[in-house]
């Protein structure tokens, strides 16, 4: 079988037969475009110089050139990749793994390569294709998953310290971010989807779609609630998204051709923001936004909450994930230390 059929037949399996986010699939097809790059890199080159750099089998697009460009992408990729599926060694994944390595990539990362593999092969296995084993696929032995989070102290400093002089709304808005995340323990992709009819500020909860599209219910404190209030009565606009960019001119939407889509705030604007505000909130520690989302977790844990009920609020689809915060806050190994280290 055909390396390029079969990965436009993986695509559409997991976007109909697995309803995989179009997040994941993207990210399956990088990983195995990737692969395509490393074993033949000329004809992949010829095929971006053709297609200006625009995906070729995930995303549409309204724009008739952009869609001929598409098909024309997938008729030269179909003519001129020769690689065969059944030709693919488990060598060949290794060196591909070594090339990754090469390039400083993390370990989590390399795995994700060889996790799309594992998924691609079975796939190809359960179709009847001739192919290598997925289970002879190995991962590189991680080191225990590091969590950082914040204590409350520090978790005070940053939603108190840090705003900006003479931008009002801007800092209404990164504290409604800031007590947002640690009242519901988003992440950071599901924040920037919010749009202002996601959430129920008189209910204090609202659903919220995360990984796999799987949906879940998230509560807001009090505090969050007012936040957001504030941010959204000191607003003029009509923008849906939740959470806005401000550096454009109010009176003069129209001119600057604004849509809901390029004011929303970007997964990049929100971690440099929230590392901003750690620094000047005089806290050393390496923030972002998704450690507010470990001191999320932290705290209920600290607080008395089972980690059944936290890994259902932080949406994980495995208790193995959830566990690693009974490792940073267990106080009963604190009370065990101070009673028997004498």
């Amino acid at each position: 079988m055909k390396y390029v059929q079969a990965l436009e037949d993986f695509l559409t399996y997991l976007r109909i037969s697995r309803n995989a986010s179009p997040k994941t699939a993207e990210q399956y097809e990088l990983h195995i475009w990737k692969f395509l790059e490393f074993v033949d890199p000329a004809t992949c080159k010829k095929s971006q110089e053709r297609l200006s750099h625009v995906a070729i089998f995930l995303g549409s697009s309204e724009d008739p050139e952009i869609r001929a460009r598409k098909m024309q992408g997938k008729m030269f990729l179909r003519s001129n990749v020769a690689m065969e599926i059944e030709n693919i060694t488990a060598d060949d994944l290794n060196e591909f793994r070594l090339y990754l390595s090469d390039k400083w990539l993390a370990v989590k990362s390399a795995n994700a390569y060889m996790i799309t593999f594992r998924s691609f092969f079975k796939y190809l296995k359960k179709k009847g294709v001739e192919c290598i084993d997925p289970t002879v696929i190995d991962l590189i032995k991680e080191h225990d998953r590091q969590v950082t989070f914040l204590s409350q102290e520090e978790v005070n400093r940053l939603l108190e310290g840090g705003p900006d002089e003479g931008k009002p709304i801007r800092n209404l808005r990164d504290r409604a971010i800031l007590e947002c995340i640690y009242s519901t323990g988003l992440r950071i992709s599901e924040l920037t989807n919010l749009n202002r009819d996601s959430i129920n500020l008189e209910t204090l909860e609202f659903s919220v779609r995360g990984k796999g599209s799987k949906v879940r219910l998230v509560y807001l404190t009090e505090e969050a609630r007012d936040a957001i209030h504030a941010y959204l009565e000191a607003r003029s606009d009509t923008f849906a998204p939740l959470f806005i960019r401000h550096n454009y001119n109010p009176d003069d939407i129209r001119a600057a051709n604004l849509t809901d889509e390029n004011v929303r705030l970007t997964r990049f604007f929100i971690t440099e923001m929230v590392r901003k505000r750690a620094l000047k909130a005089g806290i050393t520690k390496d923030v972002s936004a998704h450690t507010l989302r470990h001191s999320f977790a932290t705290t209920l844990l600290e607080n008395g909450a089972d980690i059944r009920s936290i890994q259902e609020l932080l949406g994980h689809s495995s208790i193995t994930t959830t566990q690693v915060y009974t490792h940073v806050t267990n106080p009963r190994l604190k009370e065990i230390h101070r009673k028997f280290h004498k």
